[in-house]
């Protein structure tokens, strides 16, 4: 298939139709809403439906009715508006409902402003929502990958029976590049979902479902909790995705580094590598499940004497780089909030600092 240049807010909506979904449900929020304006056009053209919520909390519950009775369902927001959607993203987790959102971040806290951040990471990965929930997060360093992980993310969703998110930044939704939309990642949606409360007679049933996420009985919340924890467990087991750039043989020092931030981070180790002083990456692709593995490994090569995790905020992924390392090499942080995007030249001169 030809490829076609493309503003990255667009083709994620162009992708979620490519893959199948018809349903989209949002509220404008920069820098995301190019998604909302494309799918207004393109929804009606494919026979698709497209509304306009009052607001995120609305969009939310628009999400987990339609998630409920069996559709496939997605939206996209920015920051603020996936905060107002976590209680409904909780209740959709606990009702063990397939929906996609997408998070393209904007810097924070509070209003912040609308420039690329990755302040969310927390958000995503450890606190979208109330309770015991998680999401499969997906985190695209090129409009490219953000295409294919929206593709990929749908049959997901319904594999788990859980929200996935792509959780991009703002230069995710706003720049321009060739894009490509992969025949072998369009899906129909699931029909296992004798689960969804979607009449009787549509199943050939006569048994209700009731879709839900309250549970009183003490023990049916745990027994609920549980079935959600194998769940997770088992993304830990499948669902992993990294790359490591620069580490076949021996380097000085580790990056790790997601999104679009990699993309800065592969620049200094290409100009570092022609200095003679080799510094190895390891990319995460999916944020959660974190690649715990990958970095630990990468971390313990004898030659690497330090390792550093760089992101467009104030030391989020750090944490989780910390808890693989162990204490068995020092792990710092090095990034920038607001808009501000660390250049190779200053990793560069950090890399140098900290490297033994």
């Amino acid at each position: 298939m030809a490829k076609v240049l493309m503003k990255g807010n667009e083709a994620i909506g162009e992708a979620a139709i490519r893959a199948g979904c018809l349903n989209y449900f949002a509220y404008p929020i920069t820098p995301q809403s190019e998604v909302a304006e494309y799918l207004a056009r393109r929804m009606p053209e494919v026979g698709g439906v497209f509304l306009q919520g009052e607001s995120e909390v609305a969009v939310g519950y628009m999400l987990f009715g339609a998630s409920g009775a069996g559709e496939r369902v997605f939206t996209t927001s920015s920051s603020p508006g996936i905060s107002l959607m976590s209680e409904a993203i909780s209740y959709i987790a606990a009702a063990q409902c397939p929906a996609v959102f997408v998070n393209i971040v904007r810097g924070g806290p509070g209003l912040g402003g609308i420039l690329p951040s990755q302040g969310d990471y927390f958000q995503a990965t450890k606190g979208i929502g109330h309770g015991d929930c998680k999401l499969l997060v997906m985190a695209p360093a090129s409009v490219q990958e953000a295409v294919e992980m929206v593709m990929r993310a749908f049959p997901l969703a319904e594999k788990y029976r859980n929200p996935v998110m792509i959780l991009g930044d703002g230069l995710i939704g706003q720049m321009m590049e060739p894009v490509e939309f992969p025949d072998d990642l369009k899906t129909e949606p699931s029909d296992k979902n004798d689960w969804a409360s979607n009449g009787m007679d549509h199943r050939g049933s006569k048994t209700r479902n009731l879709v839900k996420s309250l549970f009183l009985d003490p023990a049916q919340l745990n027994g609920n909790n549980l079935e959600l924890k194998a769940k997770y467990d088992r993304m830990r087991e499948e669902e992993v995705r990294f790359e490591a750039y620069n580490t076949d043989g021996d380097y000085r020092g580790l990056i790790v580094s997601f999104g679009t931030m990699s993309r800065v981070c592969r620049t200094a180790i290409d100009m570092l590598k022609e200095e003679g002083l080799e510094i190895g990456m390891i990319r995460p692709q999916t944020v959660f499940p974190f690649p715990e593995q990958a970095v630990a490994d990468a971390a313990q090569v004898p030659s690497c004497s330090h390792v550093l995790s760089i992101e467009m905020n104030m030391g989020q992924m750090v944490e989780d780089v910390q808890r693989c390392v162990q204490g068995k090499r020092p792990v710092s942080w090095y990034g920038k909030c607001g808009g501000e995007i660390p250049t190779p030249e200053e990793i560069i001169d950090v890399v140098k600092e900290r490297i033994d």
